[in-house]
């Protein structure tokens, strides 16, 4: 299989606008940098897909659970990146996307997992209601017989440590989250999305693989509040909540009901040591060694300081 997709075709990219991390923006990025032809899903039309025109991407406008959206934004790709966010519509998105894909002849997908997923079964479970969605889409896609290679991170650091976590770092210089003394062990979305732009480069190696994706250390929330400290130049001190208190607090905030479920379940599974984990996987696919905690904070500076 040639480097470049299959006689010149685009790799689509979903969820290319970008939520928690970007990873579909990074890897459109990424991917056009190697020169290959991206074509970029997004929801809507607005200020995010026009930055995605000037990178050099083909946008289509369009929704993952449309079939007729599906077939414009698939028809004529050779390979696919599959990601979405948190949503209770997951599993009829990716089993659209999947006949779509199936019915045009796509090369390879590279679909974006959970690392909880390999603690699943049949009859083993999670309480979240999108691990569960996760698990039925990796069934789905290997009934469909179509090359696929899964990657599977741990947790993002965007997600607990930024989106959840910058304003009481910002504001009171506090790490506050509900992980206990557990262990956890984040990657960033740029690596995750550098792990996948590898793969849909030449996808051929890869089929059939699944690679779970972890950042270079796994800590304790006191070493975690110790690398902000670091990479900050204050002190951030760690503060445990309890997980019915945070949650309620993110429910007054406004936070669906779904992603609610799903993120109260990923705070117990962290205090059972389930996120407590490291792979090799992303240095065996790239060759570099993921972005620990201190760089990632730098990096992003600005969104936990004042002024």
């Amino acid at each position: 299989m040639n480097t470049q997709a299959q006689q010149g075709k685009p790799i689509l990219v979903t969820g290319a606008a970008g939520d928690v991390g970007a990873i579909g923006r990074h890897l459109t990025a990424m991917l056009l940098a190697q020169g290959h032809k991206v074509r970029a899903l997004v929801r809507r039309e607005d200020e995010r897909a026009e930055a995605l025109r000037q990178l050099g991407a083909e946008v289509v406008v369009g929704d993952l659970t449309s079939l007729d959206d599906m077939h414009r934004a698939v028809e004529g790709c050779a390979r696919i990146y599959f990601g979405m966010s948190v949503s209770a519509d997951y599993l009829a998105a990716t089993v659209n996307l999947t006949a779509v894909a199936r019915h045009h002849g796509v090369e390879a997908i590279v679909n974006m997992s959970q690392m909880t997923v390999s603690q699943m079964s049949i009859t083993e479970t999670t309480g979240s209601p999108q691990h569960k969605l996760h698990w039925l889409a990796e069934q789905a896609l290997a009934w469909s017989g179509l090359p696929v290679v899964t990657l599977r991170p741990t947790v993002f650091f965007e997600g607990f440590f930024l989106r959840l976590a910058a304003a009481g770092v910002k504001e009171r210089d506090q790490l506050v989250l509900p992980l206990g003394s557990s262990k956890t062990s984040p990657i960033s979305a740029v690596d995750v999305a550098r792990a996948a732009a590898v793969i849909l480069a030449d996808p051929a190696p890869h089929v059939g693989r699944i690679y779970n994706l972890t950042g270079p250390e796994s800590l304790d929330l006191q070493q975690y509040a110790h690398e902000f400290s670091a990479a900050l130049g204050r002190t951030i001190s760690y503060v445990n909540v309890p997980v019915a208190a945070w949650t309620d607090k993110l429910r007054g905030l406004g936070v669906p009901q779904h992603l609610l479920s799903h993120l109260g379940v990923m705070a117990e599974l962290h205090l059972e040591g389930r996120y407590d984990r490291m792979s090799g996987d992303f240095f065996q696919l790239t060759g570099q060694e993921p972005m620990g905690a201190r760089d990632f904070v730098r990096s992003h500076a600005k969104e936990f300081t004042q002024g």
